[in-house]
């Protein structure tokens, strides 16, 4: 269903290179062998029925993530921005006690109480004579992987996603763009979140198609990848777009042999989308999805675009919105996302409340997301019901900000809400008030932030010490005024 792939490959074509990262090439062949030699290596390791993945966009996470699969594991990948505090509840709420990492990142995770296995250590070829593993035989409702995105409280809440959830919805992105095993797949998303899992590692190996990881993004490294490799099928957010239009040396002629320009993970601001066209002549396709949906569940694709939409909704699945009142919105009016489908998640681990609460009796998921359909059945996403604030693709929780901002001494007040920024889609600002007698300072506000344990993308931006901060009569923060009185500010 999922790693029977990776060894059909190799039958049919075994010279053939499938992955490219920092370190070489990688043939069908040679990939499955580094598959088999780390599930036998992960049996060996933990009897657990979990295994965290704390790895780089490499083609080693490739061959971690389906050796875990074939050692009938579960796999954990594990966002190496987070903070050690979110990475030790990830590990305490996932229950697994091994991670696999190598340097530098295994320094991060130096002194949890986790075993852990150095991929450096490791060799770098399978040993002569090795003998396939025997293959399991999930169904398609197995969990496979747990993969952990922010909470309501501010810890992460892992997203429990099956063989069928992922396997669904990489065919149908498949259908959707009509992609072919010809393709060339640009890698520089990372491969613990849902759109990078699903674009550039499921869906490729799926289709039998080339792969390109890098595990640092540059936009000069990605363009020369591009030109180079003659890569076809790009997968990127909005900011790395900008970064890329915005080089000097950059042309139409770089991206001839492109099939389709995709961008996930955050929302596409009109600024980039037009810099791109003007610079390339190639339109980006802006795509809409969650973890909660393993990857896109509505995406533009060649032939079928439209600027300012995240696209059609992906064979297999249903969407319907949800006005305040609990019915289907009429169409061109916003509503709630509401979506149904193979790919929709299980639940919650361990979160029965935050089950219940997202899924409908009948199967739908429940986004917190706000939009409309058009006539031809182009989404628009118009905005959040939520605060999670979107940061390049990571989300920030407000009220973990402003509980952190709270602990300093001199503060009363605190929230946080969401600037609209045209590199990185969305910036944390804070208004705080302070307390009678006393003077803060933003960069102070700052610096506590970051000895708190906030990683840097959490960390307010701008902070506006105020008097006192619009409350509604129940005492609760009025944030929509905040952000009308942010709009007013002078840019």
């Amino acid at each position: 269903m999922l790693f029977e792939h990776v060894f059909a490959n190799a039958k049919r074509d075994p010279s053939r290179v499938l992955f490219i990262d920092d370190r070489g090439q990688t043939t069908a062949e040679q990939f499955a062998k580094m598959v088999a030699g780390f599930s036998m290596l992960f049996r060996s390791q933990t009897t657990q029925p979990r295994i965290g993945l704390f790895l780089p966009t490499t083609t080693a996470f490739a061959a971690s993530f389906y050796g875990a699969l074939v050692a009938g594991k579960t796999v954990v990948p594990i966002n190496f921005l987070l903070g050690k505090k979110e990475i030790a509840h990830i590990i305490k709420d996932s229950g697994i006690d091994t991670i696999v990492s190598a340097p530098p990142l295994i320094d991060r995770i130096k002194g949890l109480p986790i075993k852990l296995i150095d991929l450096s250590t490791l060799p770098t070829s399978a040993p002569e004579g090795m003998t396939m593993p025997p293959l399991p035989t999930p169904a398609a409702s197995d969990l496979a992987v747990i993969m952990y995105t922010s909470g309501t409280s501010g810890l992460p809440k892992g997203v429990m996603l099956t063989y069928g959830n992922l396997a669904a919805d990489a065919q149908s992105a498949i259908d959707h763009a009509q992609l072919k095993g010809e393709h060339k797949f640009l890698g520089v998303l990372p491969l613990f979140h849902s759109t990078g899992m699903l674009a550039t590692l499921l869906a490729p190996t799926q289709l039998g198609a080339m792969v390109l990881y890098q595990a640092r993004f540059s936009p000069v490294g990605m363009l020369q990848a591009i030109r180079d490799h003659k890569l076809s099928l790009l997968v990127a957010v909005p900011s790395m777009y900008g970064a890329v239009a915005r080089l000097k040396s950059a042309g139409p002629d770089d991206l001839a042999h492109v099939y389709a320009v995709i961008s996930g993970g955050e929302p596409l601001p009109g600024n980039i989308r037009e810099a791109f066209l003007a610079k390339f002549g190639k339109p980006i396709m802006e795509g809409y999805g969650l973890t909660e949906t393993i990857g896109p569940i509505s995406f533009n694709v060649p032939g079928r675009h439209k600027p300012g939409s995240v696209g059609q909704i992906v064979p297999g699945a249903t969407i319907k919105l949800i006005d305040d009142n609990g019915n289907e919105a009429p169409q061109g009016q916003d509503g709630e996302v509401w979506m149904k489908g193979a790919m929709i998640m299980v639940g919650y681990n361990n979160l029965p409340k935050e089950t219940a609460e997202a899924l409908t009796p009948d199967g739908f998921f429940k986004s917190g997301d706000l939009g409309h359909l058009d006539a031809d059945g182009y989404l628009y996403i118009t905005g959040r019901k939520k605060d999670l604030i979107i940061v390049a693709g990571e989300k920030a929780v407000p009220r973990e900000i402003e509980e952190i901002l709270l602990t300093h001494p001199s503060l009363a007040h605190a929230a946080v809400i969401g600037k609209k920024d045209p590199s990185r889609g969305e910036v944390v600002v804070a208004f705080v008030v302070p307390k009678e007698g006393e003077t803060v300072k933003p960069d102070e506000l700052r610096e506590h932030c970051r000895a708190g344990g906030l990683v840097q993308w959490k960390i307010p931006r701008e902070v506006f010490v105020a008097t006192e901060l619009p409350m509604s009569p129940t005492g609760k923060v009025l944030k929509r005024v905040l952000a009308e009185q942010l709009a007013k500010q002078p840019t």
